[in-house]
């Protein structure tokens, strides 16, 4: 089961691959993004992944891309390295030339891919739930596109762990809650199941969508509205959504406890309802 790497066409082992020191993806966070996680041998959500990462690409205006091919070499790649439990990595920068600003003239995208083992590091992260810690929102206007300008996101998770928690949630500077540093946020208020409405504030999450979904399966009451950060102390449960988080409960915000500090029935039935997701496509 080896890691593997592709770069522009050719696979390769992981430690062998590297990029141009002018890739814009290098020099200007000039790239976006994706991640699919598979199960069993099988990716997952792959139609809705390679989707939001045209979006992306259009969004910033990047030259036209088969998407169609970009996603068969992931197949391809993903199939020779035959990790059952794997995150596939793809990434696409606006190309390589000499470093200025403005955009190049018509030179290919560069694109990159890796394939690597999930490693569950607490495999009872799920029963305990994990504390994390508020912080401001200085990220970028348009979240909403998943580009690989994450320093902010990675500044945040690093006061997480310093502070000895788990994970960070961007709150605006009008206090409003957003999301996690790598992941979507939703809380149980008023007997509602309540996260921040689709906008250039917050990434469309894909594992977002499809909690939304196994809500409306299973009759459970949801608002996509703003909330702020008292709303957020006093919710009855706190939970983060993701490609590689899946559903997982917060229990303690701030050094406050979440509810009754325990995982709480909603988390427990919707990561039941995404596993029963991913076994059956």
């Amino acid at each position: 089961m080896p890691e593997l790497a592709y770069i522009n066409g050719r696979i390769m082992p992981i430690d062998d691959a590297v990029v141009p020191v002018e890739d814009r993806g290098y020099q200007f966070g000039d790239a976006v993004y994706e991640v699919i996680a598979s199960y069993g041998g099988k990716m997952f959500c792959v139609k809705e992944h390679f989707a939001r990462l045209d979006r992306s690409m259009r969004e910033l205006n990047f030259p036209k891309v088969q998407i169609e091919g970009i996603s068969r070499a992931a197949n391809e790649l993903f199939g020779k390295a035959k990790i059952e439990r794997a995150a596939v990595y793809i990434q696409i920068s606006r190309g390589v030339s000499p470093r200025s600003h403005a955009f190049p003239g018509k030179i290919p995208v560069q694109v990159v891919m890796t394939v690597r083992k999930i490693e569950e590091k607490n495999p009872n992260i799920r029963e305990t739930g994990i504390s994390a810690i508020t912080i401001e929102d200085i990220r970028w206007g348009r979240c909403d596109i998943k580009t690989v300008q994450l320093l902010p996101n990675v500044i945040a998770k690093q006061k997480a762990l310093d502070a000895g928690c788990y994970d960070a949630i961007f709150v605006s500077k009008d206090g409003i809650v957003r999301e996690g540093s790598s992941s979507n946020l939703f809380i149980l208020s008023g007997g509602k199941l309540v996260t921040h409405p689709l906008a250039t504030d917050i990434l469309p999450g894909i594992t977002r969508a499809l909690i939304l979904d196994l809500c409306s399966e299973k009759k459970i009451p949801v608002e996509e509205r703003f909330f702020d950060k008292s709303e957020l102390y006093e919710a009855v449960e706190v939970f983060l959504t993701g490609t590689i988080t899946e559903v997982l409960p917060v229990v303690q915000i701030d050094g406050r406890t979440v509810g009754n500090g325990k995982v709480g029935s909603a988390a427990r039935m919707l990561q039941e309802g995404l596993l029963g997701r991913l076994k059956s496509e």
